[in-house]
């Protein structure tokens, strides 16, 4: 990040930053740990950074539409972080007309922009898009990092948007991005007591909705693979529950080989090499592995109690799972070998559907205590336990690419309650509802796109 830049953070953006190295350092060595700085906090103000985005230059054959779009999407990925506001471009004192013309920051600097996005679309002679941007920081009148071009169908223009997005967030707060991305979820619709739930992806900012194919039947859990364009999932053809696989590119669905007893709760291991799941067989409900390779299966546990919902660590030698076999619902940590499970949940009430930070540093899950659920995060031992939401139904946490906000599910109350998606970073703010084109429930995101 351009150090000048980084100054002009407030203290809602440092709080953001305070927070995040806080949770960096969960499981780090005290030789390991980031310096410990010491502040005080008299008074909070939420200013994010001002950014200057006007609308796309139109070039050689482009369309009017697309190059305010794309200005427009940008616009919004930046917003929903919280981290950042666009100015409105009423109160821009100039237009650029060409993208190689010299910036005349006088004109930026007095609206108080404090970064400069100015981007250009053309069409290439092959017909392709041609789409190109820089940054620049306003006081110091110099670019951030270097212009970037891109050349893609026309189409795409949205995904661009997205790439661009990415960009200016990773130059901008030293992050990892996670606007080009996708999220796939359940649909739902219908009244509450005979709703259709449908498989359906889109968008991590809920453009580009599709359902996807399937037999007619009850679908729950899906779950990308870290490294195809695949999904797994749970679905009831068979009238009892199953795992399935489905290729994204052409919507065609397989089974896990013969498993015997009921099979759910998959998730891939970050290699996509495994899954991990519950089979229940002899009335007992144990976690499993099983290799796709081979479609060797080995068990993990073995206990009278419920075990369900496991999670792979990022390196893949550790599993997060829920389980009752201590008499009530709470987290425990086993390898991805197998061997004795240890607890890392000791506060009121109950744990459920934990899912391990694509970072490794923390672990989501969801909570129930004294009639309110809750999405929190602790660290990988159990410690520091924070919840960021509280509702009549929060479930389902699911990370972003970058380990820096959560989706989850919200359901209202009452005979017309239903489900919608939302997200909130981890440390608990910006918390805002995911437009959909139905109700929605279990998201699960994608890594980022190729």
């Amino acid at each position: 990040m351009d150090k000048n830049i980084k100054f002009k953070f407030t203290l809602y953006t440092l709080a953001c930053v305070f927070t995040l190295v806080f949770f960096t350092n969960f499981g780090m060595s005290q030789e390991e740990q980031a310096p410990k700085i010491k502040m005080t906090v008299n008074k909070g103000v939420i200013k994010p950074m001002s950014i200057a985005l006007p609308a796309f230059i139109k070039e050689e054959g482009a369309n009017t539409i697309i190059s305010r779009e794309l200005s427009k999407v940008i616009s919004n990925n930046l917003n929903g972080t919280g981290l950042f506001k666009t100015i409105a471009q009423t109160a821009y004192l100039d237009t650029p007309i060409s993208f190689n013309t010299p910036v005349q920051f006088d004109n930026w600097s007095i609206i108080n922009a404090d970064v400069l996005v100015i981007g250009a679309v053309g069409i290439n002679l092959d017909g392709r898009l041609e789409v190109k941007f820089r940054l620049w920081d306003v006081s110091q009148q110099k670019e951030i990092g270097k212009g970037k071009k891109y050349l893609t169908k026309q189409e795409s223009w949205r995904r661009i948007s997205h790439k661009i997005s990415d960009t200016i967030y990773e130059r901008l707060t030293g992050e990892s991005p996670y606007f080009d991305s996708r999220v796939v979820f359940v649909s739902e619709t219908g009244p509450k007591n005979n709703r259709l739930k449908r498989l359906a992806i889109m968008d991590q900012d809920g453009a580009n909705f599709r359902f996807l194919k399937h037999p007619p039947s009850l679908v729950i859990a899906p779950r990308f693979s870290p490294t195809d364009n695949e999904i797994i999932f749970t679905g009831y053809e068979t009238g009892k529950p199953n795992v399935y696989l489905m290729n994204l590119d052409n919507d065609k669905i397989s089974s896990l080989g013969n498993l015997t007893g009921m099979s759910f709760a998959p998730r891939f291991s970050m290699d996509g090499k495994k899954i991990v799941l519950s089979i229940t067989e002899g009335g007992n409900t144990d976690i499993f592995s099983i290799n796709l390779g081979t479609l060797e299966r080995r068990r993990l546990t073995s206990n009278i109690g419920i075990d369900t919902a496991p999670s792979f660590s990022p390196d893949g030698k550790n599993i997060v799972f829920e389980s009752d076999r201590g008499g009530g619902q709470q987290l425990y940590i086993i390898s991805s070998e197998g061997g004795d499970a240890k607890r890392i949940s000791f506060g009121e009430g109950k744990y459920a559907t934990p899912v391990w930070s694509p970072r490794g540093d923390l672990i989501a899950f969801t909570k129930i205590n004294k009639g309110k659920f809750h999405i929190g995060v602790m660290r990988v031992d159990g410690s520091k336990e924070r919840l960021l939401t509280t509702s009549f139904l929060d479930e389902g946490p699911a990370w972003s690419p970058n380990g820096r906000v959560i989706m989850f599910f919200r359901e209202t109350p009452g005979k017309a309650g239903a489900p919608s998606i939302y997200s909130i970073d981890i440390s608990g703010r910006n918390m805002k509802k995911i437009k959909t084109a139905s109700f929605a429930s279990d998201p699960n995101w994608s890594p980022l796109l190729n």
